[in-house]
């Protein structure tokens, strides 16, 4: 069967979708790109248990830290969000207020107890995530104790040989999703994405793959093709805002030495904070400061400040107030919306609309997508900044990376 969008070599045979150096060129971002190859080059006998343990499972614990964390929160939340199509699931991060303990192994005992299955799932890029590796490390210990088969783990990671790896082994599933490899710190963020962004974003795409897949019922070998169908429709999708007045307005304002707010509810705030975090290692070596919309330590903005919102209805009313708040103060809104002639999508000054069709009730790729459409605002921003010849080495970006997370 011919795939669009792929080019292989004549000698090379697919097996599912995975093979060795597939070419996706589906946008004109290279990292993209290789976000698809890398997606697709999964091996499925070692996704087959993990998606079939994500299926079976009662309650799924997430973890992980930073992006990693966030992108699972955002592609799990569909489960926890949805009525219709799914075994009953409860999903729990250990920053929820109701997780029932103070560690892991203190957790395990109510979990045995309140579920038949419980699957403590890990995102980590490198492997080597402190708080993660504690959590398998107290379930490990917890199974070990008390000899039970009610729990299973999941690792989604590029480092086979990490730590997690390691333990996650020995009590259930790792998948390996490629990342960036091995490429020296680049300039060329168009290419290379920055840090960790093609793991997390591949990641993020994989598992609202999974969670679509169980929604429907669907087979470990129809989650690849969900991936090669949402990779061709992303490609262009992004490549289409990237050249719109409306980014380039909005690359223009975060060029401007001024603070930006982002906001949304529930899994879109999840979704901002993954921008957030790639936006302020820009910003903050500009002197400026990036913050979550009604955080702790969120200060009133100042005129000429930036707010991006995010919200699929573009009706949740505290998304609005905030834009209404915003614009009060003489700050530019940019609304992302899954409904053009939604309140926030009319209110705000400048508009990214993602429409998609959806039922109540069934998960939704929007978010996903927004993650996708805003990843390239650092890396464009970076390339305006070499125009007026401040370059910023990733080394340094890495480096603001490690104190500050």
């Amino acid at each position: 069967m011919g795939i669009p969008g792929l080019r292989l070599k004549s000698t090379e045979v697919i097996v599912g979708l995975s093979v060795n150096d597939i070419k996706i060129n589906t946008s004109s971002l290279g990292y993209i790109n290789k976000i698809g190859r890398n997606l697709l080059n999964i091996k499925k006998s070692k996704l087959r248990p993990l998606y079939a343990d994500l299926k079976s499972a009662n309650c799924v614990v997430c973890g992980g830290s930073g992006r990693s964390l966030y992108s699972l929160n955002a592609a799990m939340s569909q489960i926890a969000l949805s009525r219709i199509g799914w075994r009953n699931k409860v999903v729990l991060t250990p920053d929820d207020p109701g997780f029932p303990g103070r560690n892991m192994y203190e957790v395990a005992g109510e979990l045995e107890r309140r579920f038949k299955k419980t699957l403590l799932l890990i995102n980590s890029g490198s492997g080597f995530s402190e708080d993660p590796l504690v959590m398998v490390q107290d379930l490990a210990r917890y199974i070990e104790d008390k000899k039970t088969s009610k729990f299973s783990m999941g690792l989604v990671t590029s480092n086979m040989n990490s730590p997690l790896a390691k333990t996650v082994g020995e009590h259930g599933n790792v998948v390996e999703l490629k990342g960036r490899g091995k490429i020296r710190p680049s300039f060329d963020y168009s290419e290379v994405g920055m840090m960790g962004d093609m793991f997390e974003l591949g990641s993020l795409l994989l598992q609202f793959a999974m969670t679509e897949a169980i929604f429907r019922n669907l087979d470990v070998s129809e989650v690849f093709q969900l991936c090669d169908d949402e990779l061709k429709k992303l490609g262009p999708m992004i490549d289409s805002n990237i050249e719109s007045g409306t980014y380039d307005n909005l690359v223009n304002l975060l060029e401007r030495r001024a603070n930006v707010f982002l906001g949304g509810k529930g899994t879109a705030n999840e979704i901002v904070k993954m921008t957030a975090i790639r936006l302020f290692h820009i910003k903050g070596f500009m002197g400026d400061n990036v913050y979550i919309a009604r955080g702790v330590n969120t200060p009133h903005p100042r005129a000429g400040d930036l707010e991006i919102l995010l919200s699929y209805s573009g009706e949740t009313k505290p998304v609005i107030s905030w834009c209404d708040i915003f614009q009060n103060l003489s700050g530019k809104v940019l609304a992302i919306t899954g409904v053009k002639n939604s309140t926030l999508a009319r209110k705000s000054d400048l508009r990214i609309v993602i429409e998609e069709k959806t039922k109540p009730g069934q998960p939704r790729r929007f978010y996903m997508r927004a993650a996708y459409i805003l990843s390239p605002l650092p890396v464009k921003l970076a390339e305006k900044l070499d125009e007026r010849g401040l370059k910023l080495p990733e080394y340094i970006l890495s480096w603001y990376h490690s104190v500050t997370q």
